[in-house]
């Protein structure tokens, strides 16, 4: 059982421009009444979260890139065939494709002919989500827009001759209300510039001044995602990313700069400690409360983030498992990102959609629970709430639910229609 407490949402009221002293302040000055931040993790970290992600609760993950078109293994399928020299993917290569095939091969073969942006969106839509994050790029390098800085390799160029994140951009924002976020991988596992760097113990700077660090200015200019979902260290430190020089220009003078959420993902040492907020390690569930706004980025396919054609029935979660998964991460505290990976042609699985589908007739239920809650009690003992959520996944075998903590009253506590949570008025 898991308990949970209604909040409202949280009003955000501009400053106020009622006098013409004021209006004129604010005129001259871009940031208004948002407060400036240092490029130091002491100045950044004491940044509020913008309240609407911990009101949103659930997201949805997209891992999509050229990865998708040999769709076997994992998204790391170049590191594994290439660096590791996995078997399973050196004889998947030598069997399925000629001599001298190499990973570059694989882009013009990302066609997303199928790729319907509306669709995708009218399925996130269905699925209950409340934000949604795509992977601008992965680290093959390989980005889903035109960047001017990666050339050649990215999705206007090669394979679908479309800007993706684009198209999915606009499709969310005029289709629903859900919040539009961007993955974007910090280092790319064979970039000549990263490379040099590495070989010099990153007291070279190239690959960031150059590649990494001019993409997410232009995509945060561009497209003005609401998160920015930061990946792949490459065991190099944030101070060679300039990650505090970065962040401080996003909260400050960014066109996004008042809602923008981010991860804590910005160099080695930073996850679990700094940013916006945690994601601490892959499927991080710590099952109990933690005093920082967290986030389970999780997958649907147990083995992996981007589409396996070899995948079975039972490497996929059921419905079930993921709305414990939803519950438990809500419980305390935290949110939900829920992964699936589009083929390459670009379509979701019908085994996605299903799933996602079945989560938004789940919240459609029970998302009065979920929503908008807060953990009780232990996060906050001075709130007494008047509604205290239990969510229960299996009826109780004797027919009896027994709520060691809740006060009920007699007539005035109230029991759901359904199965899967019931609610109780607190003394």
């Amino acid at each position: 059982m898991y308990g949970l407490v209604s909040a409202s949402l949280q009003a955000s009221f501009p400053c106020s421009a009622t006098m013409l002293l004021l209006l004129l302040f604010l005129l001259l000055s871009p940031q208004g009444c948002s407060a400036r931040y240092d490029p130091t993790w002491e100045s950044l970290d004491s940044r509020p979260l913008p309240t609407w992600f911990d009101e949103v609760k659930f997201g949805i993950f997209i891992h999509w890139g050229v990865f998708s078109v040999p769709s076997f293994g994992s998204e790391w399928f170049w590191w594994y065939w290439q660096k590791e020299k996995r078997q399973p993917y050196v004889k998947f290569m030598e069997t399925n494709y000629p001599p001298g095939f190499s990973y570059e091969d694989f882009g013009p073969l990302f066609t997303a002919e199928f790729f319907d942006a509306n669709q995708w969106a009218d399925i996130l839509k269905a699925s209950g989500a409340k934000y949604v994050v795509l992977t601008s790029k992965h680290h093959e390098g390989f980005t889903l827009w035109g960047s001017k800085y990666s050339w050649n390799w990215n999705a206007v160029s090669v394979g679908p001759k479309r800007d993706i994140v684009a198209e999915l951009a606009t499709s969310i924002r005029n289709k629903t209300d859900l919040h539009f976020g961007l993955y974007h991988s910090l280092f790319e596992w064979f970039n000549p510039l990263f490379l040099y760097d590495a070989s010099n113990v990153f007291k070279t700077r190239q690959f960031p001044t150059a590649k990494s660090l001019p993409e997410l200015y232009e995509i945060v200019t561009k497209y003005q995602p609401e998160i920015l979902w930061s990946d792949g260290n490459g065991n190099a430190p944030d101070t060679y990313w300039n990650s505090t020089g970065f962040l401080a220009w996003l909260y400050n003078d960014s066109p996004v700069r008042d809602t923008v959420v981010t991860n804590d993902r910005w160099g080695v040492g930073s996850i679990c400690k700094h940013g916006g907020y945690y994601t601490c390690s892959d499927r991080y569930n710590p099952g109990h409360l933690l005093p920082h706004k967290w986030e389970n980025c999780m997958t649907i396919d147990k083995w992996s983030w981007g589409y396996r054609r070899n995948a079975q029935l039972s490497d996929y979660l059921t419905t079930e498992e993921l709305i414990k998964q939803l519950v438990e991460t809500v419980s305390c505290g935290g949110n939900l990102l829920m992964n699936i990976g589009p083929t390459h042609d670009g379509r979701i699985d019908v085994i996605f959609q299903e799933r996602l589908r079945q989560m938004g007739d789940w919240l459609r239920v029970n998302g009065e629970a979920i929503y908008g809650t807060k953990p009780w009690r232990t996060q906050n003992d001075t709130v007494t709430p008047g509604t205290v959520y239990a969510i229960f996944l299996k009826w109780p075998i004797s027919g009896t639910l027994v709520l060691g903590d809740p006060k009920t009253i007699i007539g005035e506590t109230q029991v759901s229609d359904h199965c899967l949570f019931c609610y109780f008025c607190e003394l």
